[in-house]
């Protein structure tokens, strides 16, 4: 990261920043992408168990995700202050406290897993097949949690073209474990959709290993230190990252969850609707790994230009962002609308999920306008470190807007399934809506502030 003067020089700084963050995330998503996808080739309730599996996982970790991404924030502020001799100590609190984030998923898990299912009321198959899924992923829980830390440290630092590398090498060997264990081959058992859980576990490992030895090894990490030494578990480093990191957190999970909610809540209308669902918001949700990749890369920008009190270059990076946001929303919605009989054939050969899961793809249409605005302004609001009132405005936008109207349309009107997802999209858009105003309220405060300075 360095200063830029210019228009051109900020989008060249941007663009090389946010293409590995993009492929990154792409990559990181792929897993759960070829997860849907290779399962749904074992068999529908196969792909219905992975679904509820993976929706009841995702919005924690998502969550879980949100707090360690405070890392990224608060090293690009240390960065932009000249105040290196800090990284280190700083991610180290970091890791300690995904560990133990780790282990406190991995107890409760025990405990609620199973009276969860039951709740669902699911055919016993799909109960199984979405128990048996968890408990493989849980194996890959520590190693994923830790190396989010990790990849937080190397994206602050600009490097993310590294973790773009440790994602595309460790994708394939995903792919081929899923292959493995989904159909039984080279001797293994026929493990169907559970064996995507141990697959991505084992993944999880390959790819902390890979970003250890990175961090260890390669100079420009090396410089910081980070993990050469051991210190002392301090509360007011975890206080800090919690104060930014449970916020952003919470915001993540709020969005999210709502998506998972909506996949249980569909449970009702039978495994059919519940694996067309499932096609649909998955890919609904790789394609939200662009404005997703873009919150990050200007989460980075934002924070390292306000931690060096240059608050017009924060502003400029903020707008860019947002026009490239829009701009690739209306690319990725073309693209839904004109292929969406082929994405639906990509995820299975059942008839009737098919031609539901085409209808649903259209809807997912709508979202893409609005995740590219709610989705970036929210990276460029933890940039200024301003994650509180975003928080607040996600859960009153995806929880007490977004899912009741689904609930009602879907269970009280003709649009029956359908329903949640207009509930979803309104959801979308009036959080959209209110962090631009958000957004707009705390760039004109800084400009008070610029002022008021200069005017001494």
């Amino acid at each position: 990261m360095k200063q830029t003067h210019s228009t051109q020089e900020r989008l060249r700084q941007f663009v090389i920043l946010l293409l590995p963050i993009l492929v990154t995330q792409l990559g990181i998503f792929s897993m759960s992408f070829f997860d849907t996808v290779m399962s749904g080739h074992a068999s529908a309730n196969d792909l219905a168990g992975v679904a509820i599996g993976v929706n009841l996982w995702m919005p924690l970790f998502t969550g879980i995700n949100g707090v360690l991404l405070a890392i990224t924030p608060i090293v690009a502020h240390l960065l932009g202050g000249g105040r290196k001799e800090n990284v280190a100590s700083t991610v180290m609190q970091g890791v300690y406290l995904s560990i133990v984030i780790a282990v406190l998923v991995i107890i409760a898990g025990m405990f609620a897993v199973t009276p969860l299912l039951d709740a669902m009321k699911l055919e016993p198959v799909v109960h199984d097949i979405a128990r048996r899924y968890l408990i493989g992923l849980s194996f890959g829980i520590l190693p994923l949690l830790v190396y989010t830390v990790l990849r937080s440290f190397m994206d602050a630092l600009g490097q993310a073209r590294i973790t773009m590398l440790i994602t595309l090498v460790s994708l394939p060997i995903n792919v081929v474990l899923n292959y493995v264990l989904i159909y039984g081959k080279f001797g293994f058992p026929r493990m169907g959709g559970v064996g995507t859980g141990y697959a991505t576990a084992v993944t999880q490992w390959v790819i902390f290993l890979l970003a250890l030895y990175v961090v260890r090894r390669l100079p420009q990490f090396a410089t910081y230190e980070v993990g050469k030494r051991l210190y002392r578990v301090s509360v007011s480093a975890w206080v800090e990252q919690l104060k930014l990191g449970l916020p952003i957190g919470f915001a993540i999970f709020f969005e999210v969850s709502i998506f998972s909610a909506v996949t249980l809540l569909m449970s009702r209308f039978g495994t059919v609707a519940i694996a067309a669902h499932q096609v649909a918001i998955n890919f609904a949700s790789f394609l939200y790994m662009v404005p997703m990749s873009i919150a990050s890369a200007l989460t980075i920008v934002v924070g390292f230009e306000v931690g060096a009190k240059r608050y017009r270059d924060a502003r400029s990076y903020s707008r860019l962002g947002l026009a490239f946001a829009v701009g690739m929303a209306f690319v990725c919605a073309l693209g839904i609308w004109l292929f969406n009989r082929q994405v639906a054939a990509l995820y299975t050969k059942d008839t009737a999920v098919f031609m539901l899961a085409q209808q649903f793809l259209m809807y997912a249409i709508f979202f893409q306008l609005s995740d590219a605005l709610a989705t970036p302004i929210q990276g460029v609001l933890r940039g200024y470190k301003d994650v509180t009132v975003p928080s607040v405005i996600a859960f009153a936008a995806y929880w007490v807007i977004g899912l009741p109207l689904g609930y009602g349309l879907a269970n009280y009107t003709d649009l029956q399934a359908f329903g949640y997802w207009v509930g979803l999209i309104v959801g979308l858009t009036c959080g959209a809506s209110c962090f631009l105003l958000r957004l707009r309220f705390i760039q004109q405060r800084e400009a008070t502030r610029i002022a008021s300075n200069e005017n001494v």
